[in-house]
Formats: structure tokens, sequence, C-alpha cells
């Protein structure tokens, strides 16, 4: 086994289709195999052995997928970075996974410090370092078919978005990545004739997984952005012939904002959303104006994506759909034991798409299972059909005075608000109550609502213990390169206004 094969076969059987879009640019199918076919004999003609990792910190583009794909058809195990990191976040994460060999942009390897700073790499592809991507491939000989690896072998890191503490490098195995990619494909009905917009991230696991390789592997096209631009993206709906649009809640928001936005979606035929639940009031009002469902998974890096999903069949606005391909969850109660159905307790996953483990973390790695089971973190219970529904983030739980509030039930009811456009709920340390329920709002253009409107509007929709204590207006929302919102920097950086 080896996941580089779905490349391979997508070039064999489609050698002239669109593999990578770009501006001013198209890369066949039959042009990424072959580039990364010779990065992967370069590597090897440099000593690079299966088993080696080598780093990847580029922007959106064709050089990163013949990275990756090259990487893998060498037998290495690609280790994804944010090239929107700084360095003191950065470096850190490089230090820990020590790869043999970095790619990455003159600039990037330029702010990094140089060698000095991270004695473990061998080679350095940059401008600036070792030797250019050019030459590394003038350096390869024939073409590298991909080398044989066992289905557990590691084939890529990446690391968690660190919300709720230190970036972790999370193990997935050509196994793990190809079921999911089966798994999202299968799923979204996807095929040869799709057209795939990426701006997201592809160290994220929702661009590297979701869309990349469920793309690569029915071999679809996939339209490339190095960030999210709000009008080159309506160009691209427009224009671009794209059939899948992929984003998250935060981008959703503003493209509601878009006058005539069903027509200027063009050929989009399905959306989806990732990273956060979405508000069920936006999957409504996006119904209602497009006339498309924004469908949803749930999923995580830890599970190399796709866990459940909401639903071609029968979408429930508010769950994130069923359990998909041999994907199993459960709930389960503070002791590891299952729940009744419909009561609340964390949500917990089995499948061939589970991590095997946290890099060089064998105690943390431990304390993420009960058994072969996941454990999620999330708040979460099944209905009577077997669809998933999210409550919260365990950790994100609000004690105050006592009782528990989930963030995310404020959250759906504010969101129903006419002027409010972003929220994030949070708990902060108070004397009197243990933790007073606190709510950042993004309004809307126009006037903003004062506290005493938000209070009363939100007293008529939940328990008084839930209505937050305190209302703070701010012009945005901090947010992952994922389009999440991080309350942990809104607890850092409002918390004392």
């Amino acid at each position: 086994m080896n996941l580089a094969r779905i490349l391979q076969s997508s070039a064999r059987f489609f050698p002239q289709r669109e593999a990578v879009i770009e501006e001013g640019r198209e890369t066949s199918y039959a042009e990424l195999d072959l580039e990364s076919g010779r990065l992967a004999s370069a590597l090897a003609g440099l000593g690079f052995k299966p088993g080696d990792l080598a780093a990847i910190c580029l922007p959106n583009n064709r050089q990163w997928l013949a990275a990756y794909f090259g990487i893998l058809k060498a037998g290495g195990v690609a280790v994804a970075l944010s090239m929107a990191m700084p360095r003191h976040e950065l470096a850190p994460l490089l230090e820990d996974c020590r790869p043999r060999l970095l790619l990455t942009t003159e600039a990037k390897w330029a702010e990094l410090g140089g060698r000095a700073e991270l004695p473990f790499l061998s080679q350095v592809v940059a401008p600036g370092g070792d030797i250019t991507w050019e030459d590394l491939m003038a350096r390869g000989g024939a073409p590298l078919a991909a080398v044989e690896r066992g289905r557990g072998d590691l084939a890529a890191v990446l690391y968690t978005g660190g919300t709720t503490g230190r970036a972790k490098g999370v193990m997935l195995s050509h196994a793990n990545l190809l079921a999911s990619a089966h798994n999202v494909a299968g799923q979204e009905r996807s095929t040869h004739e799709d057209r795939a917009l990426c701006f997201l991230p592809l160290n994220h696991v929702f661009g590297q997984v979701h869309i990349m390789l469920s793309t690569v592997l029915t071999a679809g096209s996939l339209a490339l952005m190095p960030a999210f631009d709000l009008d080159k993206v309506l160009h691209a709906l427009a224009h671009g012939g794209v059939t899948k649009f992929y984003s998250v809640p935060t981008i959703y928001v503003r493209l509601l904002a878009v006058p005539d936005l069903k027509a200027r979606l063009g050929s989009v035929r399905y959306t989806f959303s990732a990273a956060a639940s979405m508000a069920q009031e936006l999957v409504r009002e996006w119904k209602r104006v497009t006339g498309l469902d924004i469908h949803e998974a749930y999923g995580m890096t830890e599970s190399a994506a796709m866990v459940t999903y909401n639903h071609y069949h029968r979408h429930k606005v508010g769950s994130v759909g069923t359990p998909v391909g041999t994907v199993e969850v459960a709930i389960l109660d503070t002791e590891g034991r299952p729940v009744p159905q419909g009561h609340e307790g964390e949500i917990c996953i089995q499948g061939p798409n589970i991590m095997g483990g946290y890099l060089n973390r064998p105690q943390e790695t431990s304390q993420a299972f009960w058994g072969p089971w996941f454990r999620s973190g999330d708040l979460g219970y099944l209905d009577g059909e077997g669809y998933l529904f999210i409550i919260d983030r365990l950790k994100d739980m609000i004690i105050t005075g006592g009782e528990n509030v989930y963030p995310r039930e404020v959250e759906e009811v504010l969101y129903t608000h006419p002027q409010v456009q972003e929220c994030a709920v949070v708990g902060l340390p108070d004397v009197e109550w243990g933790e007073r329920v606190s709510a950042f709002l993004v309004c809307r253009p126009g006037p903003a609502p004062d506290e005493a409107e938000l209070k009363a509007f939100l007293k008529a929709r939940l328990s008084g213990f839930k209505v937050p204590k305190r209302f703070v207006l701010v012009d945005e929302l901090p947010k992952s390169a994922a389009g999440k919102i991080l309350k942990r920097e809104v607890v850092r950086i409002f918390a004392g206004d």
C-alpha cells in the first residue's frame, strides 16, 4: 500500500484532466504524477529512505502537491506545516518532529534563521537553502513509482490547531488517509467531472484530506488559491466552472451579505462547511438564499477528517449526520460506559481512519483512548435514527453558580438576532459565580444592539443562568488559519477590556 498510488491511478485513467488550476497555469494529472515521481527519484538520490520525515512549509500551489506525493512515493512521511505560522510557533514544531528535509520558500527559510537554528535538517529545499526546487528536480533520474509500504506505516504528520493548548503532531498512516479519502468521495458522490475550489490551507486536515485527497482519488480538479480573497472567490465561482465549494462558517456569513449570491455561484452544485459547527439559523438562511444545503461532517485531525456526514439522502439541520463507512460512534459517560440513546456524553470513535497516536507523546496518546475508542473531547448525543448532534466541547463548558452552560447553545440563540453576525461565548473567572458567562459579538452594519436589548432577547429564549452577564462588541474575532474562532484567544485579547 502507498497513498500516492491514488495519484498514479488518476494519471493513468485521466492523464489530460486538470489536476491543479492556479492563476495562469493548469497542471494535468500526467504532469503532476511525473513531477512527483521525479522528486521521489531525487530524494532517493539524496539518501532519503522509507520512513524518513520531510516537512512541507509552502503555500497552496502545484508544488505543494508535487512535494507531498513525491515524499510519499519515496516511502517518506510528509509533515505539513503552516505558512502562516510565525517563527516562534513554527520552530518548536520542527524541533518536535525533527525532519530530515524541509521544503519551503526563501522568505520562510530566512525567517526561521537558517541552519544554525535547525541543525537536525540534512537538506533544505529553498532559495537560499541547500538546493532549489528546480535544481533538485534536475538531479532526479527516471521518475520513481510509489514504493510499497505497510497499511499501518506512517504517511503524514498533521499538527493540531492548538486551540486548547500546545499543538500536537497527529500520526496518520497510509490506511488512515486512504480510508478517509474514500469516505469523503463516496459520501459526496465525487467524480472526475468535479472542480473543487480550495483556498483553505493544505497543512490542515480539511484542506489536505477532505478536499485534496478526495479530489485526487476521483481525478477531479483542484482550483487552488493561497488564501481566501472575497473578490477572487466570487470570480472563480461565477466563471471558473467550480462545482464544489468548501468553506467554514465565518466565510458563509460573509457570503450571505453578497448581493445576487445565487446567480454568482455559477456551476456550484454542492456546498460544505467544516472547522466548526454551523449555527442552524445560518444553514436555513443559506438554503433560503441559494437553494443549496450546506452539508456538514464531524471530524478532526485525529480521525483524518470525516467521522459522520449530513447527508445527501436526508439532511437534518442541526445534526452532523450519521457515521460513514465502517466508522463507529459511541456516546460514553465519564467512566467510559455507554449511555442510553438520546442521552448526552462524550463522543467516542473507532474505525480505520483513527490516528496511531501523537508524535513523541505516549502519555497523551494513552489518555486519548478508552480501549479501542478514541475520546474526542466533544459532548453530544445520538438520536433514534443514528444522527449525531454536538452539544459542545467538554473543555468549553462553563460552570456558573453551580450550573452547567454550554456556549454553543447560547451562540445558536445569538445567531438568530438580526444584528449579530458572529459571536463567541466563553467563561471568565468570577469571584461570586466561579465563571461568568460572557459574549463577544461582531455585529452587522447598522445600529448595534445594547446590553439590555440582548439580555431581554436571550431571557425570552433561555434559562436565566445561561444569559451572559457581559456583552462585548468587537470588530472581529480571532480565528485559526482554517477559519475556526479561537476562544482561548478571545479570552486572552478581550477579557481585560
